[in-house]
């Protein structure tokens, strides 16, 4: 396999404005994105999966990773002011959903509110960028992917390196355990075997020494 180019990763982009939408999916793609652009940030959870109703099902995680293998989302970029649920609400939903935490956000928007920023960044948005995006600001987005997926992998390698620890240890139980039955079983083996050659052999030497005195007798006699 070659190094990872951005034509493998995808940008799911939410903004109400279809102006806005347009613009951020053409730089998005002069970067050689791939892009899925949605007009609200309830449609963009629905892509991602995740269902506001279904937020507290333990099922929905379980349905999530289904819909990550078809359509992986690398970067979320959305607009902060929005009918209904804003870009700081979808932030907060995605960081609280376990199955797509890790994804990066960034928010833009078209006011210049340092406090508004600063929430942003503290729930944990990647960037905070002013409208009209530039090209300039999709080129920041690429280093908060590689993070992600760097991070990714090694937590990949982690649970492989657990569940092929697993195996081993249970067979190593296994094995123990059965060697312990097996010495067990030898033991009561060699228990009832020596019970039955004490019993043979005294059988079989009192027989005679009963015997012998009387064909003795009988020889003395006669």
């Amino acid at each position: 396999m070659g190094m990872a180019t951005e034509s493998q990763f995808h940008v799911l982009a939410v903004d109400d404005s279809l102006i806005d939408r347009k613009l951020i999916e053409k730089l998005l793609k002069t970067s050689s994105y791939q892009v899925t652009t949605v007009d609200s940030g309830t449609k963009a959870l629905e892509f991602l999966g995740l269902h506001e109703d279904d937020q507290s099902n333990p099922n929905t995680s379980s349905v999530f990773p289904n819909n990550h293998q078809e359509v992986e989302v690398n970067l979320i970029i959305t607009d902060y002011c929005m009918p209904g649920m804003t870009g700081y609400d979808l932030l907060r939903k995605i960081k609280e959903s376990s199955s797509l935490r890790n994804i990066p956000v960034v928010i833009m928007s078209s006011e210049n509110v340092p406090s508004r920023i600063n929430r942003c960044l503290e729930e944990g948005a990647e960037e905070f960028f002013l409208k009209p995006v530039r090209l300039s600001d999709v080129n920041r987005l690429k280093p908060h992917i590689m993070k992600t997926k760097l991070k990714d992998q090694k937590q990949e390698n982690e649970e492989d390196d657990d569940e092929s620890g697993k195996p081993v240890l249970q067979s190593q139980e296994e094995h123990q355990q059965r060697q312990q039955q097996q010495h067990q079983q030898q033991q009561q083996h060699h228990h009832q075997h020596g019970n039955s050659n004490k019993r043979k052999a005294l059988e079989e030497g009192l027989s005679p020494d009963r015997t012998r005195p009387r064909y003795n007798g009988v020889t003395t006699v006669v």
